[in-house]
């Protein structure tokens, strides 16, 4: 070899000679110095233990614990280790057969293989734990006991709010926001607890113990020197009003329909009820699947959240709305009148008012205190003939738009899931429903809460804010703060939404025509003494499919307020389904729960109204027939009618 290869020889022989040094110390490291990996690779004596954090606690607006954790226990199984127990015995204990054992190991051998642990039993009643922990010691070889923790509702209310949780599904273990979870994770399915899961959940901790041949705990590997401990998670703040919650929901009950309340000054919800109600506890322990299949199968929908899900014709509350953009377009002034005799009668129609005496329409704040029919109708035809807009179609689509700004016909975006976005017809549902020939005359229903519209609860109750704030709101929402968290989660939550252009003169005369709805029109129930009410009530049409035709049914009680007309603190929205004209059902309950909230306690005078609501069901006869939530909620002890009045009346 010539001398001018020999230095490039060296050159490689070095190399190579510093790899080799570089790995034998390496080697050397680890089996001298580091023991942490020759401890964890002994599968036999080391047992790695998921330390589940504690969930976070949810909190009402006057810092009352509303949902926070409790233990249960899973027996937990590792089938490859499972030898030389009583299965018999063990059988007697689960009360369960010997086949099913068998499918049950099979089960667990299928969905994490043989030699990872998957839950055999899971939360255990406490006298099933108790005779299991007694007996434990035979059953050490394949079985564990692991504590589990599962939550739990001190007040009984807010079912459909607050949510639960339940094991993740091997559907959800593949999607990408679940990345992080495993199989057998408890995770957030419903309410908060599936919008703010992140927060809550916290982050799992880790144990590594070593067992003797005999599968017994001798302890933590170096003294716990490589386990993680787990990180709580995070806690909720909300505005929601627990007292006033109970109440709504003790008035709904045997009631379809919801109450939605909320704070104008911070769009925070105080209360949202969807009825039937039922106690949240049922989705908890080990009943919890039995309890999800009845409440699920049951005619009345406990879990549709009709707070935000279920949508209705607004009726006359709808008509301050009408009335706004007809002032905002500077169509009309406070003063305007229309002559109306006791029907509309343009359009081909007749359309009745409640009232034909001379004057009752005389003025815009006389017109909504009569609430009348003809007013409105005219109102909104008005709105999309106008000819500024330059034709049907424009005048509708800016229609169209005022509803959109005013919260109708898109969702408002609640901190819960599942909200509807309602229905407000455009221009190309109009076109397909009249196959492009259409006027005002076509919708001229609309004007007056019917036809082509129908609103949520929430978006009713916003709608109030709006009024009662005189053009803007907040977004609503029920998380207030989450302790310790400084990102911008609850960001657009804070922020007002400005609606229109309409001069304080204006609302005011939408607010006094409100405001004498209640003093002296068809929402006189809900007058307070020393408060300044303002309302609208509302009959929403109710049809439905009978025998293959549809028919009128029994029209839904609907009535929106606010309260105290200057610097309000709630604005409300209460619907009862089948429960005939705003004044029967929607208004009295209105009126305690406002009442409740504004003064902190109900005057005796209110008990004749409160027992009435109690005792009354409208659900219909066939749906309350079948139903079997006031069978579920007697098992959790939900109060009587006489023990709630005793509560509130001395």
């Amino acid at each position: 070899m010539s001398v001018y290869h020999q230095p490039r020889k060296t050159i490689v022989i070095l190399i190579i000679a510093g790899f080799v040094l570089l790995i034998v110390t390496r080697l050397l490291y680890l089996q001298m110095l580091e023991t942490k990996y020759a401890r964890l690779a002994d599968a036999n004596a080391v047992v790695k233990k998921i330390v589940y954090p504690s969930r976070g606690i949810i909190f009402d607006r006057k810092n009352r614990s509303i949902l926070s954790n409790d233990i249960l226990y899973d027996l937990v199984v590792t089938p490859g280790t499972v030898k030389n127990i009583d299965t018999g015995y063990l059988c007697n204990i689960l009360e369960i057969s010997k086949e099913d054992f068998k499918l049950r190991i099979g089960d667990a051998v299928k969905k994490n293989g043989r030699m990872r642990p998957s839950v055999f039993a899971g939360l255990l009643p406490a006298s099933t734990y108790t005779r299991l922990q007694e007996s434990m010691y035979l059953f050490q070889s394949g079985f564990e006991l692991v504590p589990r923790q599962i939550r739990a509702y001190p007040y009984k209310a807010a079912a459909n709010l607050l949510g639960y949780i339940g094991e993740i599904s091997p559907g959800m273990l593949k999607m990408k926001d679940y990345a992080d979870y495993q199989s057998g994770d408890y995770v957030g399915l419903t309410g908060l607890e599936k919008t703010y899961e992140k927060v809550l959940m916290g982050q799992r901790g880790i144990q590594y113990i070593i067992k003797d041949n005999l599968n017994r705990p001798q302890g933590a590997l170096e003294h716990g020197e490589f386990d993680t401990v787990a990180i709580a998670g995070k806690n909720l703040r909300l505005s929601l009003d627990i007292e006033l919650q109970l109440l709504g929901e003790r008035l709904m009950r045997n009631k379809i329909g919801s109450i939605v309340a909320i704070d104008p000054q911070s769009g925070g919800i105080l209360a949202m009820v969807s009825g039937p109600v039922f106690d949240p506890n049922l989705l908890t322990g080990s009943s919890r699947t039995k309890n999800v299949g009845k409440l699920f199968t049951d005619p009345t929908e406990p879990f549709l959240n009709r707070g935000i899900q279920a949508t209705y014709q607004p009726g006359s509350s709808m008509k301050p709305l009408t009335a706004l953009v007809a002032l905002d377009e500077g169509l009309i002034t406070p003063d305007f009148g229309y002559p109306c005799h006791g029907a509309y009668i343009s359009c081909g129609h007749v359309i009745k008012c409640l009232h034909s005496e001379a004057g009752h329409a005389s003025n815009l704040r006389v017109a909504m205190a009569h609430s009348c029919n003809a007013y409105f109708i005219h109102l909104y035809r008005m709105e999309v003939d106008a000819g500024k807009w330059g034709g049907l179609r424009k005048g509708h689509a800016k229609w169209h738009e005022y509803m959109l700004r005013f919260g109708l016909g898109h969702r408002l975006g609640v901190d819960i899931p599942g909200e509807s976005p309602g229905v407000v017809a455009d221009t190309n549902t109009l076109n397909k429903l009249y196959n492009g020939a259409w006027s005002s005359c076509s919708e001229l229903y609309v004007g007056m809460g019917q036809g082509q519209v129908a609103v949520t609860p929430l978006q009713m109750a916003n709608a109030m804010c709006m009024i009662a704030n005189r053009g803007y709101y907040y977004l609503p929402h029920l998380v207030q703060s989450i302790d310790n968290d400084n990102g911008d989660l609850l960001k657009k939550f804070k922020e007002k939404n400005a609606v229109g252009n309409v001069s304080d003169t204006a609302y005011r005369a939408v607010i006094y025509g409100m405001e004498d709805v209640i003093d002296h029109g068809t929402g006189r129930g809900a007058r307070m003494d020393g408060i300044a009410v303002c309302g609208k009530t509302g009959t929403a049409q109710n049809r439905g499919r009978v025998g293959g035709k549809v028919v009128d049914l029994k029209d839904h009680s609907v009535f929106v307020a606010f309260a105290p007309r200057d610097n309000p603190r709630i604005a409300i929205a209460v619907i009862v389904e089948n429960a005939g004209t705003g004044a029967t059902f929607a208004v009295p309950i209105a009126n305690l729960m406002m009442e409740k909230y504004l003064r902190d306690t109900l005057p005796a005078s209110k008990m004749p109204i409160m027992k009435r609501m109690l005792e009354t069901s409208t659900i219909p006869g066939e749906k309350l027939a079948l139903s079997k939530i006031d069978s579920l909620n007697t098992t959790t002890g939900m109060l009587t009618s006489e023990e709630v009045l005793k509560q509130y009346f001395h």
